[in-house]
Parts: C-alpha cells; sequence; structure tokens
C-alpha cells in the first residue's frame, strides 16, 4: 500500500510502481559476488585441522585472496539431515545467527570420520548417507550409498565478506583485518560498501560489506520447488544475470504475475525432486537473500574410439542453485528424503509442524476495508442469514479504532464491542480484528506511551525511537525480536487490557513486512538497531514471524493455554506455520491472479505452511460476476477461505450480483461446509506427520513425471483432484488424472475415468470440477447451517469412492474405520477450538 494519502486512487492506478523497489542490478552485494566470483576466486579447506566432536566436525577453510581463515561445521542430524555453518574464526565482532526458527531439540548424529589432508569422509550411522569432503579445491559432495545428491562449492562460488575496521577508525587501529582486495574493492564506488544509495535513500553500513553467498548443485534434478513469497509458477524457474528470485519481504500493492521480485513473506527453503528422491536446501538467513537457478541438461559424451563405434556415457542433468544474501552466516541443512513425505517431516522436525487451527477457522471468512459501523456489521451478518449462506467470522480493518490506534475503538462507529461480538456468538461465529505493529506517536495514548517509557521501540542509528509513516501518520514500530518487548504485547490482549474484546474476537497481523510509507523500498531502514544492537538488515524477513508470534501467545495466554488462537500475518518466515495462517497479500481482481493464486499456494504448501490463501475476488479493483464466482469456487477448495476487498471497490458480498449468482456462490461456500471433517481431519495429519492440505500432484504421484510441472490443478489431501476454472467463458477443460493404476470419479456425476490420462471435461458456470480418488473415504457433513458453530449435532455422512480391486467388505472395513475417527471429531467439535494445554511453538490437538 501508498501513504495515507493515496486511499482514494482508481484501479488503473493500482499496478504496482516498480520504481519503487529495486531490481537486482541496484543492489550492491549481488553485484559484489557476481564481480568477485568473475575472477575465480578458489577455496581451500585445511583437513589437517579437522576437530571432531560429539556433535560436529570442524575445520578451517581459506582463499588466497583473502587469507582470512574460516570455520566450517558440518552436523549429523536425526531423520537424514545434514547441516553445515561456516562462520569468521575470528570475525571482529559476532555475525547474527538466526534464533528461535530451529527446534532446540534437535537430536544429532554423531558422524563416523575417515580420511587423510587431500579429502574427508563423514559417514552416518547406518552407511546410506555421507558427506565426502575435497580439501583443495573445496568442495563437499552429499552422497546416498553410490548415488550423488548434492554438490557443495562445486562452482566455486563460495563467498564470505569478513567483517571490517570503519573507514573513521583506520588512522587509529592500522591496517586491521584488510587485504590488498579491499584497497582495489574500496575505490569502486558503485559496489556499495560502506554505503549504498537508491533513489533518495542512503545506507550507512557501520560494519561494511558481510554478505555470504554458495553454490549447490543437485545431481539428476530438474524440477525444483519452494522459496516462497513470489508471484510465479510453482516449478521454479532458470534465472538469467540481473534476475534471480528475491526474498525480501515488501509490501507491493497490486504486485505483477510471473515477477521474481520479492513481496510479503520469504521462506528459504527448497525442494528439488526426480522419479525415486526428494531432496531440500534450507538456507537459515533473516537477511536479504537472491538466489539463482540453472538447469543443466543431461548430454552424452564420447569417451574413446572403440573400432567403428564411439563409447558413449550418459551424464545426468543437474540443477545449480546459488545463494545469495547480505550478512549473517552460511546456515544451511541438507534435507535428503527420499520420498516427498519424508522431507516435509524432516522440515518440519527443523521449524516445526502447522499449528492446529481451531474449526471455525476453516468455515468463510468475510472482510472489507472497512465495515463501517456496528449498524453494518448487523446487516451484512444478517444478510448472510437472509440469503441461507453460511459463514463464521466477520473481520474488522484499521477503521474500526480510534485514529488507527490499535486495541482501541472507534466510539461512534463501534460505540459497544461487546454488544456487536454477543450478536455474533448467538450464531456461533467470531469476530477478527487487525493490530498491526506500527503504533502511533501520541503521548496520549497508552500503548505507545508504555511502549516510549520501556524502550520497546526500535531505534534509528542515533539512538532514538526510529519514526516512519504508516497508517496513523507518524509511528514507531514495536521491536519484536525482543523477548520482553514480544511478552509485553502478548499481555495486551488480556481481556481487562483490550478493553472491549471477548473470547470470540481474533487477530490479524497486516503491515509487517514492516512497512513504512516513506522508507526506502516502503519498509525499515536497514541500519535501524534491534535488541542486542542487531541492524536490521540482518533480520528484515523474520520481523514479521515474531509479530504473528508474540500475537499467538497472546492468545493462548488470554484462555490460559485452553483455546488454540487464529492469527492470520500477511508477513511469513520459515517456521510461520507454528503460529496462524498466511495469505498472498493485495492481489488484484483479475483472472490472472485467481490463476496465478494456485501455483503461489501450492508453493506455500509445500515450504510448511498449510493454512494459506488467497483474497476471493482480488483485494483490488472490481470483479465481474463470473470471476467472482469462479474464485468462490476455487477457494472453497484451498485452506484459508475469506473474501476481502479494499476500501474504493464496490460492494461485493455474495449476494450483490444477481439471484443466479447468489446461488451459485451459496453452493460454493455451503460446499466447503459439508467438506469441513475432511479439511479438519487434513489439518490434524498436517500438524502431526507433516503432510500439506493442498499438494501439488507431483507430491501424491511421485514417480509419475506428466505431474511435476502441473500446477492448474491439485489434490486436496489424497482424496481430491480439484481443477478451478481459471479463464473466463471456459466451456471445456483439459484435466490430467494421474495413476496408471488409478480410478477417479466425478463428484458430482459419478462419472469415472481410469488415471493415468488427460481427459476433457465439459463445464458450465455451476461446475466445479472435482473428482473423488478411487479407494478413499470421505467424512461429510449431510447438512449445513449458518456457522461451524451450529453445526455441531449436524449428522455425518461418508463418501466412499471404490477401486476396481476393492470388494464390499474391504470397503465397509475403511467406512467403519472413519466412523470411529468420525465419533472421535463428533466429540472434539462441541469444543472445536479447545484442547488441553500448550503454548505457542507446542500445540497439543484432538485425537483424529
Amino acid at each position: 500500500m501508498e501513504t495515507p494519502e493515496k486511499k482514494e486512487i482508481s484501479v488503473e492506478d493500482e499496478a504496482v510502481d516498480k520504481t519503487i523497489f529495486k531490481d537486482c542490478g541496484k543492489i550492491a552485494f549481488y553485484r559484489r559476488q557476481k564481480q568477485q566470483l568473475s575472477k575465480n576466486t578458489t577455496y581451500r579447506a585445511s583437513l589437517g585441522s579437522v576437530s571432531t566432536e560429539q556433535d560436529s566436525t570442524r575445520f578451517q577453510i581459506s582463499s588466497e585472496a583473502t587469507k582470512i581463515p574460516l570455520v566450517a561445521e558440518v552436523y549429523g542430524i536425526e531423520k537424514d539431515i545434514f547441516r553445515l555453518k561456516i562462520n569468521e574464526e575470528t570475525p571482529l565482532k559476532p555475525r547474527y545467527e538466526v534464533p528461535d526458527v530451529v527446534n532446540s531439540k534437535l537430536g544429532t548424529v554423531r558422524l563416523v570420520c575417515s580420511g587423510d589432508t587431500g579429502s574427508l569422509t563423514l559417514t552416518d550411522r547406518k552407511g546410506d548417507l555421507r558427506c565426502h569432503i575435497s580439501a583443495n579445491p573445496f568442495k563437499i559432495d552429499l552422497l546416498s550409498k553410490d548415488e550423488a545428491l548434492i554438490s557443495i562449492n562445486s562452482l566455486g562460488k563460495l563467498y564470505f565478506e569478513h567483517l571490517r575496521v570503519p573507514h573513521k577508525q583506520r588512522a587509529t587501529k592500522g591496517n586491521g583485518q584488510n587485504t590488498p582486495a579491499d584497497t582495489f574493492q574500496e575505490n569502486q564506488e558503485d559496489l556499495g560498501l560502506w554505503e549504498e544509495k537508491f533513489g533518495k535513500f542512503v545506507d550507512v553500513k557501520v560494519n561494511g560489506p558481510s554478505s555470504v553467498g554458495l553454490d549447490f548443485s543437485l545431481h539428476g534434478f530438474e524440477h525444483l520447488y519452494g522459496i516462497p513469497q513470489h508471484a510465479e509458477s510453482h516449478q521454479l524457474k532458470n534465472t538469467r544475470d540481473g534476475d534471480a528470485y528475491r526474498l525480501y519481504n515488501l509490501d507491493v500493492y497490486g504486485y505483477q504475475v510471473h515477477d521474481k521480485m520479492g513481496i510479503y513473506g520469504s521462506v528459504p527453503y527448497l525442494l528439488a525432486h526426480k522419479q525415486g528422491r526428494t531432496v531440500g536446501i534450507f538456507w537459515l538467513n533473516a537477511s536479504e537473500t537472491l538466489v539463482e537457478i540453472n538447469t543443466e541438461p543431461a548430454a552424452e559424451y564420447t569417451l574413446t574410439q572403440m573400432g567403428p563405434a564411439a563409447a558413449k556415457q550418459k551424464v545426468r542433468c543437474r540443477t545449480n542453485v546459488h545463494w545469495m544474501s547480505e550478512s549473517g552466516i552460511i546456515d544451511v541443512f541438507l534435507l535428503t528424503g527420499p520420498t516427498p513425505a519424508d522431507i516435509f517431516k524432516q522440515y518440519s522436525y527443523i521449524t516445526g509442524t502447522q499449528a492446529m487451527p481451531p474449526l471455525f477457522s476453516l468455515g468463510y471468512h468475510q472482510c472489507r476495508w472497512n465495515y463501517e459501523d456496528e449498524q453494518d456489521v448487523k446487516a451484512v451478518d444478517a444478510g448472510f442469514d437472509e440469503h441461507d449462506i453460511p459463514y463464521d467470522v466477520m473481520w474488522l480493518d484499521i477503521e474500526h479504532t480510534e485514529d488507527k490506534k490499535y486495541f482501541t475503538w472507534d466510539k461512534k462507529r463501534f460505540a459497544n464491542p461487546k454488544r456487536m461480538q454477543e450478536l455474533l456468538r448467538s450464531k456461533g461465529r467470531k469476530l477478527v480484528v487487525i493490530s498491526d505493529p506500527h503504533i502511533k506517536v501520541d503521548p496520549d495514548y497508552t500503548v505507545y506511551a508504555e511502549a516510549k517509557e520501556r524502550g520497546f521501540f526500535v531505534k534509528n542509528p542515533e539512538g532514538g525511537d526510529l519514526e516512519g509513516v504508516c497508517w496513523p501518520g507518524l509511528s514507531s514500530y514495536l521491536d519484536f525480536t525482543n523477548p520482553k518487548v514480544r511478552e509485553w504485547y502478548s499481555s495486551l490482549f488480556a481481556f481487562p487490557v483490550y478493553q472491549g474484546s471477548t473470547d470470540i474476537l481474533f487477530l490479524w497481523n497486516d503491515m509487517n513486512e514492516p512497512s513504512v510509507f516513506r522508507g526506502p523500498e516502503l519498509t525499515m531502514q536497514k541500519n535501524a538497531v534491534h535488541h542486542g544492537n542487531w541492524e536490521h538488515r540482518e533480520l528484515h524477513n523474520i520481523y514479521g514471524f515474531y509479530h504473528q508470534m508474540a500475537t499467538a501467545e497472546g492468545l493462548i495466554q488470554r484462555s490460559q493455554g485452553k483455546e488454540r488462537p487464529f492469527v492470520l500475518s500477511r508477513s511469513f518466515f520459515a517456521g510461520s506455520q507454528k503460529y496462524g495462517a498466511v495469505w498472498t497479500g493485495d492481489n488484484t481482481a483479475e483472472w490472472s491472479y485467481l490463476k496465478i493464486s494456485i501455483p503461489m499456494l501450492l508453493t506455500l504448501s509445500v515450504s510448511g505452511i498449510s493454512f494459506c490463501g488467497a483474497d476471493v475476488g482480488g483485494f483490488i479493483g472490481n470483479p465481474e460476476a463470473e470471476l467472482l464466482v469462479r474464485w468462490y469456487q476455487a477457494a472453497a477448495y484451498q485452506p484459508f477461505f475469506r473474501g476481502h476487498a479494499t476500501m474504493n471497490t464496490k460492494r461485493r458480498e455474495p449476494w450483490l450480483f444477481g439471484a443466479e449468482y447468489t446461488q451459485l456462490i451459496r453452493e460454493a461456500i455451503r460446499e466447503r461446509y459439508s467438506l469441513l471433517p475432511y479439511l479438519y481431519s487434513l489439518f490434524y495429519h498436517a500438524h502431526v506427520s507433516s503432510q500439506p492440505v493442498m499438494r501439488p500432484l507431483w507430491v501424491e504421484f511421485p514417480d509419475d513425471l506428466e505431474t511435476f510441472a502441473v500446477e492448474d490443478e491439485y489434490m486436496l489431501g489424497n482424496a481430491l483432484l480439484v481443477h478451478p476454472v481459471t479463464a473466463p467463458q471456459t466451456t471445456m477443460i483439459d484435466v490430467f488424472l494421474p495413476g496408471s493404476n488409478e480410478v477417479w470419479y466425478n463428484s458430482k456425476t459419478f462419472a469415472y475415468w481410469k488415471g493415468g490420462c488427460a481427459v476433457k471435461v465439459p463445464v458450465t458456470l455451476d461446475t466445479i470440477p472435482v473428482f473423488q480418488r478411487g479407494g478413499s473415504v470421505v467424512p461429510v457433513k449431510t447438512t449445513v447451517g449458518k456457522s461451524t458453530g451450529w453445526m455441531t449435532d449436524s449428522p455425518y455422512g461418508l463418501r466412499v469412492a471404490l477401486n476396481t480391486q476393492q470388494t464390499l467388505c474391504n470397503s465397509l472395513h475403511r467406512v467403519l474405520l472413519w466412523e470411529s475417527c468420525i465419533s472421535m471429531t463428533a466429540i472434539h467439535s462441541s469444543t472445536s477450538t479447545r484442547t488441553s494445554s500448550y503454548t505457542a511453538s507446542s500445540y497439543s490437538a484432538p485425537v483424529f
């Protein structure tokens, strides 16, 4: 979003202005790495310096260019994971290492060490996995038995800028750790070593350059996924110079589709898949990060001449991935699979599983910037009942507050918020309100005054409170990296403190990239200072993660650990799944945004964040009726289901487009409510066994090559295949039904096809192309009420799809198993938000 003064703008002006944001050519650390790496700097490992400890193996590496020793540490982690850390041996001051993301109880595996000064082999206790470390040049090969999976630094792109003495101190401190290369580089102003200019902004770097980089070669892999968030295809594309995937959380209003620019969230985690193996790379770094990808196709090379025939060797394809980060250390986890299910478990072992959501949050959410007042809320709520459309949650944006002061209510518009909430409660519904990280500068505002007194705001480089402009005008930004700030912020949700709140009020964290309207790239300046004297550049991408963490913890404390929280966050990082849901941000009411939402959500799902969705209808602009219907139909089969629109759009409640379209939207939402038992069970499996709720086809059919690039359809769990209609006036779609041994049934007509082929399916506007997999059982509610709260005692049904090998007895046995599960669900649905006791990072869930 732009500035408070720019709310009223036409839809034609609402496309993103890319001149506000950097491309790769304007990022100094990218230019430095590309320039220096062109000189083929070689690192060597000193394997004579190896020391083996209980949980790691350490050795030195260095290059002729810098002569500054680095220390490499290799760890074996339980569940077939390896970890590599590279840091300066004696930095001028500590370098930032990302806290609070990795599971504090990671178990390590002692690696068996063998070798000499030329090479070293580290083998796990089973003997199946090993790291082969070459000394000159430094390289690591990760092998499974005799198959090379991943090579590290095989392209020689290891890059590590050591911390340096600032210019002003050199006269008195001498040369410090500076090298001849420093003098050469520092004569080149465009490399942004100590200052980096972008437009009118100057980023002053008190520690000088500190970027890191490393390359990984994935052997035999052509299909890569992950590293959200980008409005791009699910399968990652090859990049060109200056066209890397950017991971840098930014408020990009009306982002472009098919673009690698960074938007609201960043998960520096990449998966690679081929028949028979899936692997993952988790690059634990919270500073600005760029990722380049290049696939080298398979080829045949002539080795020798043997008579009339040439002996040829088939060389496998490989994909090279080059990670570059502005600061921090190199800290990377290598996940070895071998299956997609194993990869999901390995990643969640490191960062945590998806929080088990309260049942109501799987229903439909109605949002708008903004519902005007209590009467407006009452009228919209009544409209759903009048038109027999279920919904669970009413949302209020920033206008519900007094002068954009969070934890307050506008005294005229929302004079009696508890009465409003009691109306919603009477129908089994909830309320979500917004709470952003910027706090209005106003000494009479209790939240601001208390935070200022306690020193809880992010600081500017001079030591005062950082001030920037956001919705309230001049604002300061809470420093959520400080545990004391998070503890205090969590306490603000207590009922005696948050006047007018009740136990049906839940939270929405927006603008937490963080968004700073007049800042560089509309975000916080990189030399702002956080708790521990860390610059913002070190931890930018984790700021929103901490905001959501503190909010979730506040809701848990509010209920004394008896209620599961619901918190939606726009910004996120690896591990955000532990604290709630995310969405794809400020999308546009155009068909291309409906279409791109599917690969965006698939990418989030395989990156650990199952509870994700896109604003139905598009946040910006006015959707035509057909687009709105198709968006409801798609989103009804996606994890998070919310309609939302910006303030300068026409009202678009589901009944405002005429009786025909109201009926179609009603049917889509009611089908969602029918499927709630199935969705709830999928979230439980995501919570306990890390399997995504919304899955790309390759996850369920990992050996079916034709599924690897499919992104216009997906699996909901393992039973339902969904192919949304994403183009106007469509009368026929091509649906790929995977699995040559599978049988698929149209969920409405019950027509069936054998799998392993594409079929043409006719569609009309009332068609949602959904197919149930043979051999599956889908639990449903057979009647639908006003909300999940009204459906506690609604009867359950089972949709059973036979496969060609099943007998009726086998099917009935599966049905009995599901009936047992369903009765367990019925027990828990009456207290759908309740569990025993938990913290924000460790949820208990009902047995299902």
